[in-house]
């Protein structure tokens, strides 16, 4: 079973974080839930806060066969900071393994280093953070090579089942999207 890591961190956005962790789930990935600091984080938007499976420290990164990043603010900034967040990254795209993010949360791609000749999408006007060249503002999901990236919240399902497809295949991408009833990505 393919393990994914969300790291969350105090400020991320909650249906971004959600959709990735419930529709990886559905699709059979082994999800492990870490807090950038603590177990305890808390949502950019709702006030509410969330007990994660661990803490990054605790997290065995040899065992992982991605991460993926939700955004918002504060917390995408966190994790563009966090060197720890940026060791995993690097650790991963030197394994060619697949590496995601969404919405302000390619920042920590391009801090560590791996978005760099790459395409990509990213929250609108956030480029700034993450860079112009390849930067692409039509599509939901940007996939190149192992880098995948999607814009902000209203896209987290199709970021979340193209990641399925990417780890489970055709098979397991469909039947969820037809489970789970999108008919827009």
């Amino acid at each position: 079973m393919a393990k994914v890591l969300v790291p969350l961190a105090n400020g991320f956005e909650e249906i971004e974080a959600m959709s990735i962790i419930d529709v990886l789930s559905r699709g059979g990935v082994d999800v492990i839930v870490a807090g950038l600091e603590k177990r305890e984080v808390e949502g950019a938007n709702t006030g509410m806060k969330f007990i994660a499976h661990t803490v990054l420290d605790e997290v065995d990164v040899k065992k992982l066969d991605m991460i993926v990043l939700p955004g918002g603010l504060p917390g995408a900034e966190y994790l563009a900071k966090s060197k720890k967040v940026k060791s995993i990254i690097k650790e991963l795209s030197d394994k060619n393994k697949p590496i995601g993010a969404i919405c302000a949360a390619p920042w920590a791609l391009k801090e560590a280093g791996v978005l760099e000749g790459k395409k990509h999408t990213n929250y609108p006007g956030f480029e700034s953070h993450t860079g112009v060249e390849g930067y692409i503002d039509t599509q939901k999901v940007v996939k190149d090579g192992n880098i995948i990236t999607s814009r902000g919240p209203g896209t987290a399902i199709c970021f979340a089942l193209e990641i399925v497809k990417i780890l489970q295949g055709d098979d397991a991408y469909n039947q969820l999207k037809e489970g789970l009833l999108v008919d827009f990505c």
